[in-house]
């Protein structure tokens, strides 16, 4: 059998859906060694050093011409019937529109559909067009928590038995750092002793303004005085953000680091005061996970899909009060009983969560795409 897995979210600095990408195709060909895997892209691959030794999996760029340059139109689907390919896993929203097998389409929020003043216009005109197409294409589609499958039946009218839930997870690099060790990167970042994190994409639906207005409040209100970290790529309409905080008094106590290696995230997610993840919604929230995983104490917010993922292992607030946060983050600096409490909570809910079990129930989705195909190509000759 061979599997052909969407490799364009390995063509750039692994963000949420590269990582996702990198993990899915590693663990369903450790899984299952007799099958041949092939990543493919018609855009060069950005590794970044991940290594995955498997001989029963390649990464395949394949080249294009003026025609095969469409890809989801013309040059991803010759490619499948080309290589023979006996189904194809769309990792990030997008299927062939043809091709000859059963597909597999990851939907990993709905954001654009939700949340659609948080993007660029054109996204959201893309996304509004495409996905419901995509969907209605897809043999089967992943998604990583109920909330999301609720609201893809909802809004893209997809039947509940067509979608799997499949829970992303922290992956294996993510655990406790000891403090010197970590000192390296803290000095070398210019991160101050005392400092609050946020990991992700610098973009409005990540809410940052609540975070930084909470860092206000407890600067104004108590004698902490805790640096705040923002670790990520900068996206898209960012700018009220940077316009805010130049403006507030704590220029100074706000540093943007960009994007950062594994590493420099271990070591910052082992050494916080706080991880705050204020997002207005998410289809999972993988940073908390990855942060409890490394024994930090985690404070986010009551949008439906995170309070699915962190369970009790973090402290909530509706997404929008950045005094209740303020009050946490105070909290947690202060007592160092509650601070203890929740890093052991938050420990034990990221280790319910591995890609191996991940791998386990893509491999049986993508078994059971390749049935319900069968049977209904049987159907249509009958």
């Amino acid at each position: 059998m061979r599997i052909a897995i969407d490799g364009i979210p390995l063509s750039q600095p692994k963000a949420g859906v590269g990582h996702y990408t990198f993990e899915i195709a590693c663990g369903v060909a450790a899984l299952a060694p007799s099958e041949e895997f092939q990543v493919v892209s018609q855009i060069p691959f950005v590794i970044d050093g991940s290594s995955c030794d498997l001989q029963n999996l390649s990464f395949v760029q394949q080249p294009v011409n003026p025609i095969t340059k469409h890809w989801w139109t013309v040059g991803l689907p010759l490619f499948l019937r080309t290589n023979s390919i006996d189904l194809f896993h769309g990792t990030n929203y997008d299927v062939p529109v043809w091709g000859g097998c059963p597909t597999v389409i990851t939907i990993h929020d709905l954001s654009l559909f939700l949340f659609p003043e948080t993007h660029e216009q054109r996204r959201v005109r893309r996304a509004r067009r495409r996905l419901p197409t995509m969907a209605r294409l897809a043999t089967r589609i992943i998604v990583p928590t109920e909330s999301v499958k609720q609201e893809a039946c909802e809004h893209l009218s997809i039947r509940s038995e067509k979608i799997a839930v499949i829970p992303s997870a922290p992956r294996k690099c993510f655990f406790p750092m000891p403090r010197e060790e970590a000192k390296e990167t803290l000095t070398r970042l210019g991160i101050e002793d005392s400092f609050l994190l946020y990991v992700g994409t610098i973009e409005p639906r990540k809410n940052l303004l609540t975070l930084v207005r909470a860092l206000e409040e407890i600067h104004k209100h108590t004698e902490l005085r805790p640096q705040l970290i923002i670790a990520g790529q900068t996206g898209w309409l960012s700018g009220d953000l940077f316009d805010y905080v130049k403006r507030s008094r704590l220029n100074d106590k706000v540093l943007l680091t960009g994007y950062l290696d594994d590493e420099d995230l271990r070591a910052l997610y082992s050494s916080c005061s706080v991880m705050s993840y204020p997002s207005f919604y998410e289809g999972a929230g993988l940073p908390p996970l990855e942060a409890m995983a490394c024994g930090a104490p985690v404070i986010t917010t009551t949008a439906r899909a995170i309070v699915e993922t962190v369970g009790d292992g973090a402290l909530l607030h509706e997404p929008t009060d950045y005094q209740s946060l303020s009050q946490q983050i105070t909290e947690l600096m202060i007592d160092s009983k509650a601070r203890d409490e929740l890093i052991r909570r938050g420990s034990r809910r990221a280790a319910e969560f591995t890609w191996a079990r991940a791998a386990q129930l893509t491999y049986q989705t993508y078994l059971d795409a390749m049935s319900t195909w069968s049977k209904q190509s049987q159907s249509r000759t009958t």
